[in-house]
Protein backbone atom coordinates (compact mmCIF):
# COMPACT_ATOMS: atom_id res chain seq x y z
CA UNK A 1 0.00 0.00 0.00
CA UNK A 2 2.93 2.79 0.84
CA UNK A 3 4.97 1.75 -2.19
CA UNK A 4 1.66 2.54 -4.05
CA UNK A 5 0.88 5.75 -2.20
CA UNK A 6 4.51 6.79 -3.28
CA UNK A 7 4.07 5.60 -7.21
CA UNK A 8 1.12 7.86 -7.20
CA UNK A 9 2.84 10.67 -5.77
CA UNK A 10 5.66 10.53 -7.91
CA UNK A 11 3.42 10.34 -11.42
CA UNK A 12 0.94 13.45 -10.08
CA UNK A 13 3.93 15.28 -9.51
CA UNK A 14 5.14 14.69 -12.94
CA UNK A 15 1.95 15.27 -14.94
CA UNK A 16 1.43 18.56 -12.47
CA UNK A 17 4.86 19.70 -14.15
CA UNK A 18 4.16 18.68 -17.35
CA UNK A 19 0.91 20.29 -17.75
CA UNK A 20 2.28 23.12 -16.28
CA UNK A 21 5.70 23.31 -18.58
CA UNK A 22 2.94 22.70 -21.58
CA UNK A 23 0.59 25.40 -20.21
CA UNK A 24 2.38 27.85 -18.05
CA UNK A 25 5.93 28.01 -19.46
CA UNK A 26 6.66 31.04 -17.70
CA UNK A 27 6.90 29.15 -14.61
CA UNK A 28 9.52 27.44 -15.63
CA UNK A 29 11.74 29.53 -18.12
CA UNK A 30 10.85 32.90 -16.18
CA UNK A 31 9.04 35.88 -17.07
CA UNK A 32 9.78 38.22 -19.47
CA UNK A 33 11.12 41.55 -18.46
CA UNK A 34 11.71 44.78 -20.97
CA UNK A 35 14.35 47.13 -19.48
CA UNK A 36 15.56 50.36 -20.93
CA UNK A 37 17.92 53.06 -19.38
CA UNK A 38 17.26 56.97 -20.93
CA UNK A 39 20.00 59.84 -21.01
CA UNK A 40 17.83 62.09 -19.52
CA UNK A 41 20.78 64.59 -19.33
CA UNK A 42 19.65 67.95 -20.59
CA UNK A 43 22.59 69.89 -22.89
CA UNK A 44 24.84 67.62 -22.52
CA UNK A 45 25.52 66.74 -26.29
CA UNK A 46 29.22 67.27 -26.52
CA UNK A 47 29.72 64.56 -23.49
CA UNK A 48 28.04 60.92 -23.48
CA UNK A 49 26.62 59.16 -20.88
CA UNK A 50 28.62 56.07 -20.67
CA UNK A 51 26.91 53.14 -20.01
CA UNK A 52 27.95 49.32 -19.14
CA UNK A 53 25.99 46.45 -18.47
CA UNK A 54 26.26 42.92 -17.66
CA UNK A 55 24.55 39.85 -15.61
CA UNK A 56 25.90 36.46 -14.31
CA UNK A 57 25.50 35.56 -17.96
CA UNK A 58 25.35 37.72 -20.15
CA UNK A 59 27.59 41.05 -20.63
CA UNK A 60 25.71 43.21 -22.85
CA UNK A 61 28.44 45.68 -23.21
CA UNK A 62 28.50 49.29 -23.07
CA UNK A 63 27.20 51.75 -25.12
CA UNK A 64 28.02 55.66 -25.25
CA UNK A 65 24.38 57.65 -24.66
CA UNK A 66 23.77 61.39 -26.16
CA UNK A 67 21.07 63.38 -24.61
CA UNK A 68 17.73 61.61 -25.38
CA UNK A 69 19.22 58.38 -26.62
CA UNK A 70 18.35 54.74 -24.81
CA UNK A 71 20.03 51.30 -24.49
CA UNK A 72 17.13 48.73 -23.69
CA UNK A 73 17.14 44.57 -23.53
CA UNK A 74 14.80 42.28 -22.54
CA UNK A 75 15.30 39.12 -20.34
CA UNK A 76 13.87 36.73 -18.55
CA UNK A 77 13.88 35.36 -14.63
CA UNK A 78 15.77 32.38 -13.83
CA UNK A 79 14.39 29.33 -11.84
CA UNK A 80 15.89 29.88 -8.69
CA UNK A 81 14.51 34.20 -8.65
CA UNK A 82 18.84 35.35 -9.10
CA UNK A 83 18.30 37.73 -11.92
CA UNK A 84 20.35 40.70 -11.22
CA UNK A 85 22.08 43.07 -14.21
CA UNK A 86 24.22 45.68 -12.88
CA UNK A 87 25.02 48.50 -14.82
CA UNK A 88 28.18 51.10 -14.27
CA UNK A 89 27.02 54.56 -15.74
CA UNK A 90 29.79 57.13 -16.63
CA UNK A 91 29.25 60.73 -16.91
CA UNK A 92 32.33 63.49 -16.78
CA UNK A 93 33.78 62.55 -13.46
CA UNK A 94 30.94 61.15 -12.11
CA UNK A 95 30.69 57.19 -11.93
CA UNK A 96 28.27 55.17 -10.27
CA UNK A 97 27.00 51.57 -10.13
CA UNK A 98 23.08 50.38 -10.18
CA UNK A 99 21.14 47.59 -10.10
CA UNK A 100 19.09 47.68 -13.43
CA UNK A 101 17.49 44.91 -12.79
CA UNK A 102 17.07 42.64 -9.58
CA UNK A 103 14.20 40.12 -9.17
CA UNK A 104 13.65 40.79 -5.46
CA UNK A 105 12.82 44.15 -5.65
CA UNK A 106 11.69 44.85 -9.08
CA UNK A 107 9.10 41.76 -9.32
CA UNK A 108 6.40 43.80 -8.56
CA UNK A 109 7.53 47.10 -9.23
CA UNK A 110 7.80 46.77 -12.96
CA UNK A 111 3.71 46.47 -12.93
CA UNK A 112 2.02 44.03 -15.12
CA UNK A 113 3.46 44.91 -18.02
CA UNK A 114 7.05 44.05 -16.99
CA UNK A 115 8.57 47.29 -17.89
CA UNK A 116 11.39 48.60 -15.90
CA UNK A 117 12.90 52.07 -17.11
CA UNK A 118 15.22 54.05 -15.90
CA UNK A 119 15.74 58.05 -16.59
CA UNK A 120 19.67 59.33 -15.68
CA UNK A 121 19.73 63.03 -14.95
CA UNK A 122 22.45 64.62 -13.70
CA UNK A 123 20.41 64.65 -9.72
CA UNK A 124 20.06 60.84 -9.87
CA UNK A 125 18.47 57.99 -11.59
CA UNK A 126 14.82 57.86 -12.06
CA UNK A 127 12.42 54.86 -12.15
CA UNK A 128 9.54 54.50 -14.12
CA UNK A 129 7.32 51.37 -14.67
CA UNK A 130 4.93 53.32 -17.38
CA UNK A 131 7.33 55.86 -18.75
CA UNK A 132 4.68 58.46 -17.04
CA UNK A 133 5.87 58.93 -13.72
CA UNK A 134 8.83 58.62 -12.58
CA UNK A 135 9.99 58.74 -8.98
CA UNK A 136 13.72 59.32 -8.06
CA UNK A 137 15.47 56.38 -6.74
CA UNK A 138 18.78 57.42 -5.19
CA UNK A 139 21.74 60.24 -6.31
CA UNK A 140 24.73 59.79 -8.51
CA UNK A 141 27.01 60.32 -5.21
Amino acid sequence: MKVLTNIFLVASLAIGIIFMSIYQPEYFYGLEYDVRVINGFKNNSSLPLVIWCSSNNDDLGGRALQEGDDFSWSLKTNFWGTTHFLCTMKWDAMRRKFDAFKVPRDLQRCSLFRKCSWSVREDGFYFSNDEVNWKKDFSWL
